[in-house]
């Protein structure tokens, strides 16, 4: 499942709707997730608040490719991708990346996968407002 959205993100009680959902209980061995919260900070410069931009549709399709890839690299039971968008401040979470595979071989290295992938394809962009200072980011860290 791929849901982009401005609303709060709690990402423990999100695993735990959609692990509550999964039809393949006992299927599965490991469940694998990373969190990405918003940085006080950004390339040395100090971060108030980011406000994240997408274009709707583009980020979904790209979001499904980057899926659609790791399925296809690793035997994966569920995937499961969160990711806000809109105004937020640091220590917000911004993004859920949440593998179900019978080994944690596999979960482990398709969530690290989806978030690089994620980080590095997707058309997500952000401005970071600083101390009086307001700029795009060029490159996601």
């Amino acid at each position: 499942m791929i849901e982009i959205r401005e609303s709060v993100l709690n990402p423990f009680e999100e695993l735990q709707r959609f692990q509550r959902q999964l039809e393949t209980k006992g299927k599965y061995g490991a469940n694998v997730s990373f969190v990405g919260t918003v940085r006080d900070f950004n390339d040395g410069k100090p971060v108030e608040t980011m406000t994240l931009e997408h274009y709707v549709g583009m980020t979904e399709n790209h979001l499904e490719r980057i899926v659609a890839e790791a399925r296809k690299r690793w035997d994966l039971i569920d995937v499961l991708i969160i990711h806000r968008i809109g105004t937020l401040k640091p220590n917000d979470d911004i993004v859920l990346t949440a593998v179900w595979a019978a080994h944690r071989a596999e979960a482990f290295e398709a969530c690290r996968y989806l978030i690089e992938e994620l980080k590095n394809r997707a058309p997500f962009w952000k401005k970071e407002q600083g101390v009086g200072a307001t700029h795009w980011v060029e490159r996601n860290n």
